[in-house]
């Protein structure tokens, strides 16, 4: 998180690829990343996450679900790596994606109540949080 992979990498070694060029390989993926993106993309118009019967947070588990079915049709066997505690050379940015969250959660707020539904969407999803429990369904799901 944070670091851009042409930061790290020089433009004349990636190789963008097709989905089927991977076929009959196993690749590693970001879960943490995958999870994020769902939670933000996978919602209703107003931007509320999709939630099961009991208000539960169901939208990065129906990314990871879907996804991981797509893999595997496309014969491609997906390894999610769920990465340990950030270092502490992170803590900095770390603090600055809080208050960023923050403040959009406030923004978010206002936009509902004002009925500005696509602004609404847009902050819902700048203020996405990933919570312990959501990584232990994902960790779930995909055992």
């Amino acid at each position: 998180m944070g670091v851009k992979i042409r930061d790290l990498i020089p433009e004349t070694a990636i190789k963008v690829v097709e989905l089927n060029e991977l076929r009959d390989k196993a690749i590693a993926l970001d879960a943490y990343n995958m999870l994020y993106q769902f939670l933000a993309a996978i919602r209703q118009p107003d931007g509320t996450p999709l939630m099961d019967s009991n208000g539960q947070i169901t939208s990065h588990l129906s990314g990871l679900f879907y996804r991981t079915v797509n893999f595997i049709e496309s014969g491609i066997k997906p390894i999610y790596v769920f990465d340990g505690k950030p270092p502490s050379l992170k803590e900095k940015e770390l603090l600055n994606r809080k208050k960023r969250k923050e403040e959009a959660e406030a923004k978010y707020r206002e936009a509902v109540k004002e009925a500005r539904v696509e602004e609404a969407r847009i902050y819902a999803q700048m203020a996405v949080r990933l919570t312990d429990n959501m990584v232990e369904d994902g960790k779930r799901l995909l055992k």
